[in-house]
């Protein structure tokens, strides 16, 4: 795989440079491992032989909201314009995992808390992941890969082959393509949820795009598919917003009665992963 850095590694580079030193610790996939790259008067070069030239990291410096990847000594952003959706997506750093821009808004928390941590807490929800689970948004994966850790299988719809390109160039989700036990479906989950056999998934993961964007898939019609898929004791987490915030208490109020009047026996508020759970 290219090298995919970002701000965040470069910085601290050029600031060992600037002491003269000619050797430095670094991530060449942007903080999942560590690796020593060598700093000459041409730029970085890295154990593979990959080098990044002194004159193209003021580029990757300034332009913090988005990853590059780096081959053959070029660098190149990490961004897609879709067909699909007419959406630009790109692949934005953060100190640990990365999130997805999409039409600039960012589909993880990233205030106070990493994409990573924000994805652990969606999950602990609905623990423990067991049998099959249903995740209904891919986006990079983080959901399925961290389901799929437990659950038997994980099968994660994705609207848009751009989204899938952006994470297979992101190091952070490696095993939502390596893992055996993750099945990847392309289309619109509210087209996809139908064709699924009734009371076939454990657990579900309903973590949309804000509302704006995908209002199809906060209505009472959808839900009804959603609580037919779920298997008697099922739960489903559905990620919504800042519950503190106007959109986000206006939202979960709606949420809440549209998922009992789908169905659900329960829906219980968890405001620590900024969302709801719903129990069939």
């Amino acid at each position: 795989m290219p090298i995919v850095l970002s701000h965040i590694q470069i910085e601290p580079l050029l600031r060992v440079r600037a002491t003269g030193d000619t050797s430095a610790t670094t991530s060449a996939d942007l903080g999942r491992s560590e690796t020593t790259v060598t700093l000459d008067d041409e730029g970085v070069l890295y154990p593979t032989g990959e080098r990044l030239r002194w004159d193209d990291a003021p580029r990757i410096v300034k332009s913090d909201s988005v990853c590059f990847t780096l081959s053959d000594g070029e660098i190149a952003e990490i961004r897609v314009f879709s067909q699909t959706t007419n959406w630009v997506r790109s692949l934005y750093p953060t100190q640990s995992a990365p999130t997805m821009l999409v039409s600039g808004v960012p589909m993880h928390r990233i205030k106070d808390t990493d994409p990573w941590r924000d994805t652990l807490a969606k999950v602990k929800t609905i623990a423990p992941l067991t049998g099959r689970m249903l995740d209904t948004a891919t986006g990079l994966g983080y959901t399925a890969i961290l389901a799929a850790e437990t659950a038997t299988e994980v099968v994660t719809i994705e609207l848009d082959p751009a989204g899938l390109e952006i994470a297979r160039a992101n190091p952070w989700s490696r095993e939502l393509f390596a893992r055996a036990n993750i099945r990847q479906l392309i289309g619109d989950a509210a087209d996809i949820v139908p064709t699924l056999d009734a009371a076939s998934f454990a657990r579900i993961i309903h973590d949309p795009p804000q509302l704006s964007l995908a209002g199809h898939l906060y209505s009472e019609n959808f839900y009804r598919e959603l609580r037919r898929v779920l298997a008697r004791g099922g739960r489903l987490f559905h990620y919504i917003g800042d519950p503190n915030s106007p959109f986000g208490s206006r939202t979960t109020s709606g949420v809440m009665r549209r998922l009992h009047n789908a169905g659900f026996a329960r829906v219980v508020r968890r405001p620590e992963a900024f969302g709801l759970v719903a129990y069939a």
